[in-house]
């Protein structure tokens, strides 16, 4: 039996049908979990997905990797996540973070740490059964359920302190070198232990990039918008880390709606070309993505869980597709092995 539960992000690009089938279908082949990004201009809305992704599987776990809190107002988000509760018993898991794809095409602002603690309040106030105040005014969810756990997406160090103190859960942006995956975790620690909780009642979910090779250096050059996009938010310090030492403009022209979320991934490989190398780009395959033979790949989840993750998020490189191709590479040559 492997000891680390195993998700696949599931980006709701197609119907609302092809999104359950494939739920279906990850559920079949062995995942854990399927997690759902929330975008509303780049895909369909994810707790519409999610209940149809309910009612067609029966044992899967299910998440949104991730909202915000931006786009969502909180009451409208606790009674969103408890409707697909109630499709989905202790399948749930709310994960939220500052925004990123959903805030910027609308020309909005990502959520600051202490917005994000009153998130999280309300949240668990509501979802919990309690009342909440708002603007001086007092409300609860009628019929609230069973709470949910609420986990936060989180990369730079402060949130991941944050993480520490009010989640149930971190989803690490770190990838899989083994430096920023220890300090994240080290960093989700030090936030529980300041207000004196037990560091393993944070639940680490690592999200990394995967992909079923045996040409790195072929295959990783798909990497380089990811890479650029890190170096755009702030990751430069985490890049150098691995020798991955670049400087990427905030904007680069040509690309809608940003780098890594790009409608034309040829084009932005391309165009990112300018400031990720090659050598760069295995660099970053090497030591943030889990990119090669089955063997490494398998031993790479190891590592991952010895830094004490015990669930891990793969996303295949694409925004507009779905990951048919990793599920069932990984299903058949790496789950095996683990």
């Amino acid at each position: 039996m492997r000891g680390i539960e195993i998700g696949i992000r599931l980006p709701p690009c197609s119907s609302v049908r092809n999104i359950a089938e494939a739920a279906a279908e990850a559920e079949e082949l062995g995942f854990d979990q399927v997690w759902i990004p929330d975008s509303q201009l780049l895909w369909r809305d994810p707790f519409v997905t999610l209940a149809a992704c309910a009612v067609g599987t029966t044992s899967i776990q299910l998440g949104t990797a991730v909202t915000n809190i931006v786009t969502r107002h909180t009451s409208v988000l606790a009674s969103a996540a408890r409707t697909v509760a109630e499709l989905a018993p202790g399948r749930l898991t709310l994960g939220v973070g500052t925004g990123n794809s959903s805030v910027q095409p609308v020309g909005l602002r990502a959520s600051r740490q202490s917005e994000l603690q009153e998130a999280f309040s309300a949240l668990r106030a509501l979802l919990g059964g309690g009342e909440y105040e708002f603007n001086g005014v007092r409300g609860k969810l009628r019929d609230p359920g069973p709470a949910l756990p609420i986990y936060l997406a989180a990369s730079g160090p402060k949130n991941l302190q944050l993480a520490g103190r009010i989640a149930d859960g971190a989803i690490l942006l770190s990838g899989v070198s083994p430096e920023t995956l220890t300090r994240s975790a080290e960093l989700v620690k030090s936030g529980a232990d300041s207000i004196g909780r037990a560091a393993d009642s944070v639940v680490l979910t690592v999200s990394a990039y995967c992909h079923v090779t045996d040409d790195l250096a072929r295959d990783s050059r798909r990497l380089k918008p990811i890479c650029a996009g890190i170096a755009q938010h702030g990751g430069s310090s985490a890049l150098s880390m691995a020798g991955i030492d670049v400087h990427v403009p905030s904007r680069i022209e040509g690309l809608y709606p940003d780098v890594i979320h790009a409608e034309d991934w040829d084009l932005a490989v391309d165009l990112c070309g300018e400031w990720i190398s090659d050598e760069d780009a295995i660099k970053f395959a090497q030591s943030f993505c889990l990119f090669g033979t089955p063997e490494e790949i398998a031993a790479g989840i190891e590592r991952v869980q010895d830094a004490g993750a015990s669930k891990i998020l793969l996303q295949h490189v694409g925004s507009y597709d779905l990951p048919y191709e990793l599920m069932n590479s990984f299903a058949g040559a790496v789950m095996p092995r683990l």
